[in-house]
Formats: C-alpha cells, structure tokens, sequence
C-alpha cells in the first residue's frame, strides 16, 4: 500500500514539479519591458446576458481609459437578455447586438454572433484587435495603454493580469482571487519570461483580427472556451502574452451553490479539452513545441482527479482490511490518507502564501481578511473533489452567474 501510495504521489510530482520551479524563476528574474511604438485601433467586445447591474461600471472604466478614445469601439452582445442590459450599454455609447438563441447558448456562441456581426457591418481588417471582456469586469485605467504595449511588440494574442472586487468577501471569493493572482503571477508570469505561452484565463483578452480571420470568427464552443481557445493557437504554434501591468477587477462567486454551478461547468469543460485535444497535446510533447504542449496538458488535465484517485485506493484498502479483520491494512491506508491530504494542504498553502506576500499590495481589503482566508484557501480547492466526481457522471448545462457588486474599491 505504501509503496502504491509514493508510486502515484511521484507521478504526480513529475507531473506538477515544474510549476514550483515557476515561482523560483518568477521572485529571481524581471518581466520582460516593452515600448509602444504605434497605438493600435481596438474593438472592446463584451458578451452580456442580464447584466444590466454590473455592465454600466465596466463600460464607464472603459471611457476612462489612458487611450485615444477614437482608437476605440465598444461592442456589447445582449445575449438572450430579459433585462434592460441593452438599454443601459447604449446609453453608455456601446453598439449593441442583440441576441436571441434559446439552444446555442454559452459565451462562445456570443463571441461568434458578435464576430459575424462586425464583419458583415465593419469587416473583421476595421480593427487591428479584439479586447474580449466579461461584464462584471473594471478595468485599470492603464489597461489599454498596458496591453497595447505587448500586442505591438508582436504578439498575436495577450492576456492579462486578473485580479478581484471583492476579495474580502467572504473564504469562497477570498479562494477563487487567491487562485486567479496566482495563476496570473506564478503561471503566466513565469511563462512570459520563459517566452512559452501564457493561457487565457476567461477574460481579459487581446485577440489580433489576423487571428479571427485565420479563424473564421470565433469556433470554439465548449464550456471552457478561453482555454479550448489557448490549446488550439498552442498546438498551431502561437506564442501567446502576457502583460502585468493590464489590471482588470473580477467579480467572484460568494456562496457554495453559485460557485458549484459556476465550476462544475469549468471542470466539464476540461474533461471535453482532454477528450478533444488530449491525444493531440500528448503527441506535441515531442515535437519542436514539446514544453508548451506539456504545459497546457498539465493546466487542462484535472490534477484535482490524482487526488481523488489516490483517496479511492486508501478507501478502498480499508473496507479491504475491515471486510478481512487486516487492522494494519486499514491502519496503513488511514494513515496515507491523512499524510496525503497534509501534503496537499501544505503544498496549495504554500502557493497561497507566496501568492499573499508578493500581491499584498494588489489586494484590496482589510488586512486581517487577507491574512484570514489564506488558511482556508486549500479547502477552497479541496472542494474540487466531489465537483470532480459529479462533472464525471453529471450531464452539465450552462447556468447564468448572476453580478451584483457595484461599489468596489479597486485602487
């Protein structure tokens, strides 16, 4: 049982150790700098469905960019609305598509209404790039000026620095923040100095027109498209950005329910990654793009299910040694379970602490919330496990995530 246990706990180490080698190569080495040298015209397109609460803040950030205003249009897609978020985007001086589809429903199927549309009334070559944005989002006042800098260096896609409303909420939007400055300082900060490419974590996104044209629009449309999205420019050899100094403000979930809803769909959307686009990332492992294919096969393959693997084998040793009267079986398999869930407890604490100290100053709440909700931020995770078990046997259906919070301090 023992040796079982360590067989599987190396696998997993081989598997993820990188990403401790990422922080080290983060706190050593500085991001790369870059200059504009040309402002580029953009398109600002967002998919909304009932956001009426939350869209009038991003759109008033967006007016209050450090950028020429004539460099840029806003596009909101109302999306199977029953509110009056179309009505409140035009007032903000948004072009607004609306659109009705009761069966194709998701924001992949948004992001192709509302690329069809600018092409038949604009054509895709009108703008130079694509800046997709969630509704919920605000955004730095630098943003613009921040990515642009990125995308004219030569990068055809970029990605941004993802950070929170309301961090204090509560541990579940403490957790889902936590995670998200992580990924956006330890994953694609570390991939940007390493010049492999970084991922698009949902939104927050700058997409060249080149690209939609190769593309034909936007034709991906499984439950996690941004990174459906990522693997596909990954396996045609795009190198995509990552630029840290574009801030945006994302609202989180904040009660179990929502955040179960929310990501099971996310966890759904990794099993069709890998059942779409397994085979070919594990393929590109050997070729001249090997590292980045590693890379994304390890962001898209759950590693939440080696925990759960390695749970059902100790689970099943002690109804083993109860059903026979083996005690040292169950006493073993009992005890490998408690080492493995202190590990993985101390290992997710670890990025969170790191995380903590190095983005004090980019999380905005009080200071004892900050330091509070580090310590459930492994639970947070460990939630992961029956959302896992369930998005394996569950048929999954996009649910809306309603946004509320308005009033947030995001300075």
């Amino acid at each position: 049982m023992k040796y079982l246990n360590l067989l599987i706990s190396v696998l997993i180490l081989c598997f993820y150790s990188y990403q401790f080698v990422f922080v080290c190569i983060r706190l050593l080495k500085k991001m790369p700098e870059f200059r504009t040298q040309k402002m580029h015209k953009y398109a600002v397109v967002v998919p909304a469905r009932n956001e009426s609460k939350v869209i009038g803040d991003l759109l008033k950030s967006i007016h209050s960019q450090d950028y020429p205003k004539e460099l840029l249009d806003i596009f909101v897609i109302a999306d199977n609305c029953t509110d009056n978020t179309a009505e409140v985007a035009r007032r903000y001086g948004a072009i607004v598509f609306e659109r009705y589809d009761e069966e194709k429903i998701g924001k992949g199927y948004a992001l192709e209404f509302a690329f069809k549309k600018i092409k038949e009334y604009y054509g895709i070559d009108h703008y130079e790039g694509y800046l997709v944005f969630d509704a919920d989002n605000i955004l730095d006042a630098n943003f613009v000026k921040e990515i642009n800098k990125v995308f004219d260096a030569g990068y055809s896609v970029v990605t941004s620095y993802r950070n929170s409303k309301n961090y204090g909420y509560n541990w579940i939007s403490a957790g889902y923040a936590l995670w998200f400055l992580r990924e956006s300082k330890y994953l694609n900060g570390a991939r940007m100095i390493c010049r492999t490419s970084c991922t698009i974590s949902g939104t927050g996104f700058l997409v060249s027109s080149e690209i939609i044209k190769k593309d034909g629009g936007w034709k991906y449309h499984l439950m996690t498209e941004d990174i459906e999205f990522t693997v596909d420019k990954v396996l045609h050899g795009e190198v995509i950005g990552y630029c840290e100094k574009a801030i945006l403000y994302d609202e989180q979930p904040i009660d179990l329910k929502t955040s179960w809803n929310q990501r099971i769909r996310w966890t759904k959307g990794f099993y069709q990654i890998v059942q779409n686009y397994g085979m070919k990332l594990l393929r590109g492992c050997w070729s001249d793009k090997g590292f980045q294919c590693f890379d994304m096969l390890a962001t898209v393959f759950p590693a939440i299910l080696f925990l759960l693997v390695l749970l059902t084998i100790n689970i099943l040793a002690v109804i083993y040694g109860l059903i026979n009267f083996h005690y040292e079986v169950v006493v073993t398999a009992l005890s490998e379970t408690c080492s493995i869930i202190y590990k993985v407890y101390l290992s997710l604490l670890f990025f969170g602490l790191i995380t903590l100290i190095t983005e004090w100053k980019q999380i905005h709440c009080d200071r004892h919330k900050k330091i509070l909700y580090l310590f459930p931020f492994p639970f947070f995770i460990f939630t992961y496990v029956p959302i896992a078990i369930a998005a394996l046997a569950k048929k999954v259906t996009w649910v809306q995530i309603p946004h509320t919070f308005t009033e947030q301090v995001t300075r």
